[in-house]
């Protein structure tokens, strides 16, 4: 299901996220988009579904909130989040800010994804 509107892209991810399908991750990236790791930064949708591989490997259940949305009449749009990862009894958040391109077809997908914004407490994450 492609998210016709940039919050949805939300939505989408938390829904992969919990069902473990990297591939559903990664298909919410552009193809040329940059995933901010600990690692590093994987850059494409190959590289991005393989970090997601390894996130998953470890990771709980996802809950996830739209904090703000902003959107230019250019097809760019600016999202933030709060998100908590419940796992084994922890709990890991943070703030997340991801920039999305709304494509040819009128849906939306990242370009951009940082998941530990700076400056957040408790933006340290198990997002790879």
């Amino acid at each position: 299901m492609p998210a016709y509107e940039p919050e949805a892209l939300h939505a989408l991810f938390v829904d992969a996220f919990n069902r473990a399908d990297a591939d559903g991750l990664a298909d919410l990236y552009q193809a040329n988009a940059v995933l901010a790791t600990r690692a590093g930064r994987a850059v494409g949708r190959h590289a991005i579904r393989q970090a997601y591989v390894d996130i998953l490997a470890s990771a709980g259940r996802m809950e996830l909130e739209t904090l703000a949305v902003l959107a230019s009449g250019d097809g760019l749009a600016l999202l933030h989040s709060a998100w908590a990862i419940h796992s084994d009894g922890n709990t890991t958040s943070g703030i997340s800010t991801e920039v999305a391109l709304r494509q040819s077809n009128g849906t939306w997908l990242f370009i951009l994804d940082e998941p530990r914004t700076p400056g957040f407490a408790g933006s340290s994450s198990h997002l790879s």
